[in-house]
């Protein structure tokens, strides 16, 4: 099953740049689609209002919950390990010990040359990698029709087959599933207009299963109410059909999953991705379908879009709205994003790798901390903190629209990272390097509006990816606040954000973050907070955090960072520190202490034993 987390050398081989393996074959099984969404099930955070940028009007809380968008970087900071911190802007108050925004690293088209562009049976390249490093050109590298529980499932694999009825006497056979799916889109892609019963129809001939489970009332009452100087979509639907069509010349290898307890990266073009897409609009993947727990994919997100056309809600109407304008830019020749590339990696934390955090001697990073501005515009260039669902990109296709989701309609390549990426262990995170952002919006949750085009203008790296680099990582979900308090919770999440932030090479960015998992997954924002300084710490990398118009957690924030760098408090004692608030949280019975000023008093308390 997909779930299979061993390679043989064989296939090893055939993922690699050039193909070697032998071809290995399973069988199909159907199934149901499932919306994996942890998010969903969860009470909306409430989230403050703050002036409105041309990306993000509201400052969210929710399930982690900021956004941000990247700017330019300045040199390279100071190593934080010992006095990063004391090394603030001398412009601001002796109170505060935080640096100015710009004090922080971003990423910059020549921080570091990073060379040509490179393969390995770690990191799989979709496009001709010689071609690319000596032409600049994208061209789609070849590769076999191999189907088995290591690889995605292709729509138009030899293998994937469907039962049809033909003939004189209507009999059933196994047909490829690629046949019936080109035989019903190609007169599609023909046409100059479509309605959405077009759409659905074709839809529903190639999955049977679904012909009376799958509604498509959002599609329909999106494409009626939306007012007729915005509505390209009758016109647009043929197209996305075409690009789906070339599927076949796009992607002409076998895509890889990233699978649990494995670190590795894909590299594909836009265009790739856009095809990609394009099939999942129209709902081509095979054994994606489905929800229970024996079925293949059981511990994937869902990628067909058939939930985003059922159940109309407005949500729904923005969502669409920004997933079709995305469309639209990439069926027409004049805007559709030539020659770029998009990397997604999966890192997993090692047991060697997980730091004993009672020895950790660290002291506190550079810290930029604001209630105003947010993580995709003032955290431009720097690792940008999506605050995800372990099912990655959450409730992106269903009705979910706190801060990950935002991020995916506003950045619509990040969805196809929900192809192949297995859900989110304890020690696990996705980076995405490269997506580019389509799209500008205002609003949180149910005032969500998609407000028009986002003109790009970041640069390329080395590998012609866009300057944004976008870390996925989940908090844990406490159906009870004080669930939190306990040891091994904070722990987990002091290994989770040590997963992301960890530096790989020279010249890292700093990290854009906020108010992570404090929304509808119950987080402490002063826990979160002091955990993400852990963290960066012992990754020696600073830190913008966005409080997103929580004035009081700004001004908080400030002050504890001042003192514990005042006390050259390390990471380490910090540690002794949270456990001994455990315990008092433990012993409190409902009354909750407050962890600033529990580390106040104590340190206070410290200093005049002295």
């Amino acid at each position: 099953m997909a779930g299979s987390h061993r390679n043989n050398s064989d296939q090893v081989k055939d993922l690699m740049q050039f193909d070697h393996a032998s071809e290995n074959s399973n069988k199909e099984n159907n199934k149901d689609e499932k919306e994996n969404n942890s998010k969903e099930s969860t009470s909306k955070a409430s989230c403050p209002t703050c002036s409105a940028s041309s990306s993000s009007s509201s400052r969210p809380s929710g399930n982690g919950d900021v956004k941000g968008r990247p700017g330019e970087r300045n040199e390279p900071g100071q190593s934080q390990k010992q006095d990063g911190a004391s090394s603030s802007s001398s412009s601001l108050s002796s109170s505060s010990s935080c640096c100015e925004l710009r004090d922080l690293k971003r990423l910059r088209q020549h921080h570091s040359k990073m060379g040509p562009l490179t393969y390995s049976s770690t990191h799989i390249v979709l496009i001709d990698v010689p071609i690319f490093n000596r032409e600049r050109k994208v061209v789609a590298q070849t590769g076999r029709d191999i189907w088995n529980s290591n690889l995605v499932k292709m729509p138009d694999s030899s293998h994937s087959l469907m039962t049809a009825k033909g003939g004189f006497f209507q009999q059933s056979s196994l047909v490829p599933r690629w046949k019936v799916i080109t035989y019903h889109l190609a007169p599609l892609a023909k046409k100059t207009s479509l309605d959405v019963e077009d759409v659905a129809e074709a839809i529903i001939k190639y999955n049977q299963k679904y012909k009376d489970k799958w509604t498509f009332d959002a599609l329909s009452t999106f494409v009626k109410v939306v007012p007729k100087t915005e509505n390209y979509y009758p016109k647009l639907f043929p197209k996305i059909a075409d690009l789906a069509l070339k599927l076949q010349h796009i992607l002409r290898k076998v895509v890889p999953l990233l699978q649990g307890g494995q670190t590795a990266s894909i590299t594909l073009s836009q265009l790739q991705i856009a095809c990609l897409l394009a099939n999942a609009f129209f709902c081509t993947f095979p054994h994606r379908n489905t929800s229970t727990p024996k079925s293949e994919y059981h511990n994937y997100p869902t990628i067909n879009f058939s939930s985003l056309f059922w159940s109309w809600s407005d949500r729904k109407k923005e969502k669409l709205r920004a997933i079709m304008h995305y469309f639209k830019v990439v069926t027409d020749e004049k805007t559709k994003p030539k020659g770029g590339l998009v990397t997604f990696e999966r890192r997993c934390l090692s047991d060697t790798d997980i730091p004993d955090w009672r020895r950790c001697e660290e002291m506190m990073p550079k810290l930029y901390v604001s209630s105003k501005g947010d993580i995709e515009t003032e955290g431009t260039g720097m690792l940008q903190v999506d605050f995800a669902s372990s099912w990655i990109g959450g409730g992106v296709l269903g009705s979910g629209l706190v801060q990950e989701e935002i991020l995916f309609l506003i950045n619509p390549e990040l969805i196809v990272s929900r192809l192949f990426t297995e859900k989110l262990g304890d020690r696990e995170c996705l980076i995405i390097t490269g997506s580019q952002q389509y799209s500008s919006y205002s609003g949180y949750g149910d005032s969500f509006e998609w407000t028009g085009p986002h003109e790009e203008t970041l640069q390329r790296d080395d590998w012609s990816r866009l300057q944004r680099q976008i870390l996925a990582i989940d908090a844990q979900h406490y159906k009870h606040r004080k669930e939190q308090f306990k040891m091994i919770n904070v722990t987990r999440e002091l290994n989770k954000a040590y997963c992301g932030f960890q530096s790989i090479g020279p010249n890292e960015p700093d990290i854009a973050t906020g108010k992570w998992g404090c929304g509808a997954f119950n987080g402490d924002p002063h826990l979160k907070a002091v955990i993400q300084l852990m963290a960066a710490a012992k990754a020696n990398r600073g830190v913008a955090f966005f409080t997103f118009g929580d004035e009081d957690l700004e001004q908080g924030l400030k002050q504890i960072h001042h003192l514990l760098v005042k006390e050259k408090t390390t990471v380490g004692k910090l540690y002794g520190l949270l456990k001994d608030f455990c315990a008092v949280q433990k012993c409190s019975g409902g009354s909750p202490t407050d962890l600033f000023e529990f580390i106040r008093n104590t340190l206070g308390h410290s200093r005049s034993q002295l």
